[in-house]
């Protein structure tokens, strides 16, 4: 009996270990609760039922609500995936960490734990709203990094981390659990070591959402963190890690492979217990069936993917007769793996559209008018047809289709296919019912339909697009055009960038920038080193960023028939009144009163820094998102910008203006370094 009850004993300090155990806590500033008040009996309520709950879930999350408003208490907690053969110590860590919570947040109403097997979460704010919470709120965040260094050539030890947890995140947001594990092996080259990582979401996010929240945080990574021996970056809802010893249970862990494309060799063997090993031959009964059937079904899948797209191709070709076109034009082919992508029929578009009707027709840019269309299924769709004088061939056709094909995230406009017929080149994109950014902050009635709280997350939103289309994405982008009308927005004002025809891809290693004989965007918000000297890098779109933000402040296109005092754009005029402690003025007058006058100083801070004239004292857009994100981060005193006395043209006319003394060259999809 002494024995018996020796080791119930040790099992519950064992258990009681994640309270101690902690890696970290942040405690909210939702306010304080009484001592013997209604929300502290509704968290106690919620602490009792939370860990139970948590572990009987198939997807080992829960969440809960307790009480009414103003006591009402929002709470979730999740075991990290492969906790599904422990389901006790899943329950014991939820509780653990709850008591960890009270004792390190004493009476907070708010507060998040992260212990290394699960996390949880109470709020007075409903926390339960996922999609919010995943792409826009960051007050939960923690992050811890390993003092230790990864020996080595820097820049390509920081490259296959962003491979690893990059791609793990990828997967993560693609598995119906949103959670996986991972690993980079680093026995066949000499970068890096082998490397354990893990990503994880909510299980109730979408997967792009998933995506957005798991992109959001690997912003963190900057030239120090991803040389780090090991690091972990948690928010309530998505979390990544990753370490240089296996710290998960390793059955399921999938290989990532360097972009480079090196072979892979065999996963490492977790160390075992040899005594307890499982026979080779029992290994390859068991593995081979399931192994067969899922290659079977990737080599079904495979073919049906290959037949769909040589359709496309076909019909692609088809329209294009070989005398007709030049160079590279004949070698287009759609690529397999884009999966969701359409080729559609001219006579589609023409039903959709209504041929065309006026009635249909939603507006119209420098490349073609846009249509609205309806397919029979019901599907709304943004019809783009490019005019036959508008500058844009087939190589900026086929530039646009293939990058935006390729880009997924919840700030960029979704490519749903498109078609091409003798002189018709039409682009078809997801229905945004909002219209583009200038159709509101530009115009004296609607303009006041935008309050602060929605211009700071339009702002946020167009910043983290812009960070995906730089770092994150599987083709770096420098996008080129970035503009109001090339903003679109949702049913619920959530920004989308659109509009890739000018965009170009770049090498992560191209620092400096290229070069380019054919400047083309849009006067007003071009970098003055890409109109004066067709320089462009990532700083042009910072550039550009800057100028979107300050337009968005006030409420006034950067150049044009306004009153900017002593300057002739919005530029100099902003950064004079921010010298001047007059930042008030520029404000947009539907603003006011304002009260979020600091949120409003600190992001004109953020786009005088954006828009200085020397291209190297920009941030890159990494730094913008944290700028953006931790209020409490101490911002640089920006130099003068760009255009200080310089007169520019109307922004709404688009150029593809030559350089002086040098000819013309086409709109490629890959950069070069000169």
């Amino acid at each position: 009996m002494a024995g018996d009850a020796l080791i119930v004993i040790v099992t519950s300090f064992l258990l009681a270990l994640p309270s101690a155990t902690a890696i970290g806590k942040v405690c909210g500033n939702a306010g304080n609760y009484t001592a013997n008040g209604r929300y502290r009996s509704n968290l106690d309520s919620l602490a009792a039922a939370l860990p139970a709950n948590t572990s009987s879930s198939p997807q080992l999350f829960a969440n809960a609500t307790a009480g009414q408003a103003p006591d009402a208490v929002y709470a979730l907690a999740l075991c990290r995936g492969d906790l599904t053969g422990n389901l006790t110590g899943c329950s014991a860590c939820v509780n653990g960490s709850l008591q960890y919570a009270r004792r390190a947040c004493p009476y907070a109403k708010a507060a998040s734990v992260y212990d290394d097997n699960c996390l949880i979460g109470y709020s007075s704010a409903n926390i339960l709203v996922p999609a919010y919470n995943a792409t826009r709120d960051t007050s939960t965040l923690f992050d811890y990094w390993n003092s230790m260094t990864i020996a080595g050539n820097g820049t390509l030890v920081a490259a296959h981390v962003d491979d690893l947890l990059t791609q793990t995140a990828q997967q993560a947001a693609s598995s119906p659990r949103r959670f996986v594990t991972a690993y980079m092996d680093g026995s066949s080259n000499a970068v890096i070591p082998t490397l354990y990582s893990l990503a994880q979401c909510t299980p109730d996010l979408s997967a792009g959402d998933c995506l957005a929240c798991l992109q959001r945080i690997l912003g963190l990574l900057n030239a120090t963190t991803s040389v780090s021996l090991g690091g972990r970056v948690l928010l309530l809802r998505c979390n990544f890690r990753f370490e240089n010893n296996m710290f998960f249970d390793g059955a399921q862990m999938t290989q990532i492979r360097p972009s480079s494309g090196a072979p892979a060799p065999p996963p490492p063997s977790p160390t075992t217990n040899k005594g307890s090993g499982v026979k080779p031959w029992v290994i390859a009964v068991s593995v081979a069936p399931p192994v067969a059937v899922v290659a079977f079904c990737f080599i079904l899948y495979n073919r049906r993917q290959r037949r769909r797209f040589r359709r496309g191709r076909s019909k692609l070709r088809q329209k294009h007769p070989r005398n007709n076109l030049k160079g590279d034009e004949l070698d287009w082919e759609m690529e397999t793996e884009l999966s969701e992508f359409s080729v559609f029929d001219f006579h589609q578009i023409l039903e959709a559209t209504d041929n065309f009707s006026e009635e249909n027709k939603l507006g119209e840019g420098g490349f073609g008018p846009v249509y609205k269309g309806q397919f029979p299924d019901g599907t709304e769709i943004a019809v783009k047809r490019l005019a036959s004088h508008s500058g844009q061939g087939f190589v900026e056709f086929k530039n646009e289709v293939q990058l935006i094909a390729k880009l997924q995230h919840t700030n960029l406009v979704r490519l749903l296919g498109c078609c091409s017929q003798g002189e018709e080149k039409i682009l078809v994109y997801e229905y945004l019912p909002n219209k583009s950014l200038d159709f509101f902050i530009f115009d004296e009635n609607r303009k006041s339909l935008l309050d602060w709280k929605k211009r700071l997350a339009i702002i946020e939103g167009i910043a983290e697009g812009l960070l995906y289309l730089h770092k994150h994405s599987r083709l770096r982008v420098i996008h080129r055009d970035l503009k109001p009308s090339n903003i679109l927005l949702d049913s619920e004002m959530n920004p989308k960038i659109s509009d890739f025809g000018l965009a170009k891809i770049f090498s992560s290693n191209n620092i400096e920038g290229s070069t380019t004989r054919r400047v083309v965007g849009t006067y007003g918000y071009m970098a003055p080193e890409y109109a004066s000297e067709g320089i462009f890098s990532i700083k042009s779109d910072v550039f550009s960023f800057g100028v979107l933000i300050l337009e968005i402040l006030s409420g006034k296109r950067n150049s044009g028939n306004h009153d900017y005092g002593d300057f002739i754009n919005i530029l100099g005029y902003a950064w004079q009144l921010y010298e001047e402690a007059r930042w008030m003025d520029l404000v947009d007058a539907s603003l006011v009163p304002m009260d979020h006058s600091s949120e409003i100083m600190r992001c004109m801070n953020i786009a005088l820094l954006c828009v200085q004239e020397n291209a190297a004292d920009r941030p890159a857009m990494l730094d913008v998102v944290a700028m953006l994100s931790n209020k409490a981060k101490t911002l640089a005193q920006p130099n003068h910008p760009a255009y200080f006395n310089v007169r520019v043209g109307n922004e709404e006319e688009s150029t593809a203006a030559t350089a002086s003394g040098s000819i013309n060259e086409m709109t490629v999809s890959v950069t070069t370094g000169r």
